[in-house]
């Protein structure tokens, strides 16, 4: 679990292709200062377990499936990346239940900047778009946002008829994540809250309590 507070942000350094998947080599040193062999650590928002870590560096492998769904497919060497450790038991939850297991990718439709906070407009699979209320939480490449507007298409995933949300980033999200780099058309992770995927989930299986017999005469 995370929270989607990102605690650094990473270059990646070396990407190994290994036919159906590839090693990513991540380089940062606040991540890496305690990180060990099988720990998970966020990148972009995509869970990933370490495979060798160093004292500023540490690899990971991302399988085709992962490479297909996610943004990570577009990553190249010099590529900035949103980095954070697995929340440890009574950590303060700063932002929302995280999973770190992206449910689709949307992009940035544009962005639109004030004297003290910025706008941006994001692309969301129509069937994730169910999930979006104002108000709530989403996560965009790891990070933990609020959904300030939702506006429903005509069902198309990308496109001028695309569903899109918006959000608003203050001047540390923007220079403290890579989100104040996007330029109009990137690729970003997104993960809806998971609860309401849940609730979804119990209210599509819910019965009709029967009403009880009274007493027999």
């Amino acid at each position: 679990m995370f929270t989607g507070l990102v605690e650094s942000i990473g270059t990646i350094t070396a990407i190994e292709q290994q036919g159906d998947a590839v090693r990513l080599t991540v380089r940062d040193a606040v991540v890496t200062s305690d990180a060990g062999h099988g720990d998970s650590i966020a990148v972009n928002g995509c869970c990933l377990t370490v495979v060798d870590p160093t004292t500023d560096t540490f690899t990971a492998d991302v399988m085709a499936e992962s490479l297909a769904r996610t943004s990570l497919g577009a990553l190249g060497i010099g590529s900035t990346v949103n980095l954070e450790r697995a929340m440890a038991v009574g950590d303060r939850l700063g932002g929302h239940l995280v999973q770190g297991h992206v449910d689709g990718t949307g992009r940035l439709l544009d962005r639109t900047p004030s004297e003290h906070w910025e706008v941006l407009r994001f692309s969301v699979p129509h069937g994730l778009a169910r999930y979006l209320v104002e108000k709530g939480s989403i996560t965009v490449q790891g990070v933990s946002l609020t959904v300030v507007e939702v506006v429903d298409g005509d069902g198309s995933d990308d496109g001028p008829g695309a569903t899109w949300f918006s959000v608003s980033l203050i001047p540390t999200t923007l220079a403290d994540t890579t989100l104040g780099a996007l330029q109009p058309g990137d690729l970003v992770n997104l993960e809806v809250d998971v609860l309401a995927k849940y609730v979804e989930r119990m209210l599509a299986h819910r019965t009709t309590p029967q009403p009880s017999e009274g007493p027999q005469s």
